[in-house]
């Protein structure tokens, strides 16, 4: 492949998980790869893709659970290129959105190591498509705005919860599930309605999406009692109203909170 010779650094986002929502691009470069560094949330199906003789290295990061730091991870990448393999960092959802490119493609670039990025699709968009909901809205939701509630271990959550209130934003949550108590106060507390629609997604495009609608003032006991361990995101925004009556079959409401399996 020409854009792919030994020697060089492809970071590849790898999507929300279902092996169909892959790019071409990121699928020809994971078959061309003689290493694959993945993150622990890439399915077992895109690993499929991968040379039968390639190794398959996993790195992967979650939440309380690190395999390993971040140095390690790009000593590695720099390692294996300047060894002349063909290196694939394969990132969940799209590596420029809280997927840390940035340390590794500095740490290639500090070394000589020819690097490059293949986009995939983000959580985001891929839990909006489960609930046939749109992100955007005229004349309700004019700004999406991505937001990470991932801290550092014992750190508060610090977010400018004034900017984030925004009656006329979508908000997307990454990584919201332990944060979901301060996430509805900070919100709330700034002025966002408490009947402001949430759609909590966990596991969004895999096998075992689950789905929850609910309001922000009841964000936390939906988070609480809802959801197993698996990666949650949260859309909150009034543009969720208008999908509420095309929910995924299925759905069945339980007081304030709509909750059901949609896959």
């Amino acid at each position: 492949m020409n854009d792919f010779p030994a020697g060089m650094v492809w970071l590849v986002g790898a999507g929300p998980g279902d092996p169909e929502l892959l790019t071409c691009k990121a699928a020809r470069l994971i078959a061309g790869a003689s290493v694959v560094f993945y993150d622990a949330l890439v399915g077992d199906g895109i690993l499929d893709l991968a040379a039968p003789d390639a190794r398959l290295v996993p790195v992967g990061k979650r939440s309380g659970r690190h395999s390993q730091d971040q140095r390690t991870i790009d000593r590695l990448i720099v390692a294996a290129a300047l060894a002349g393999e063909r290196v694939v960092r394969l990132k969940g959802g799209d590596p420029m959105i809280f997927g840390r490119a940035t340390e590794e493609r500095d740490a290639c670039r500090s070394q000589g190591v020819a690097v490059r990025v293949c986009p995939g699709i983000t959580a985001a968009s891929a839990a909006a498509a489960s609930l046939g909901c749109s992100l955007t809205l005229r004349g309700r939701a004019r700004k999406l705005v991505f937001v990470t509630a991932h801290a550092a271990a014992d750190a508060p959550l610090q977010l400018d919860w004034a900017l984030l209130a925004d009656p006329d934003a979508t908000l997307a949550v990454y990584m919201g599930k332990s944060a979901a108590d301060d996430i509805a106060a900070g919100l709330v507390g700034a002025g966002l309605p408490g009947d402001t629609p949430v759609a909590l997604v966990e596991s969004a495009s895999m096998a075992g999406e689950r789905s929850v609608r609910t309001r922000l003032d009841l964000l936390p006991l939906a988070a609480r009692t809802a959801f197993a361990d698996g990666p949650l995101l949260l859309l909150i925004g009034t543009a969720l109203r208008a999908s509420a009556g095309t929910a995924n079959p299925g759905m069945a409401q339980a007081g304030a909170v709509f909750s059901g399996n949609s896959r």
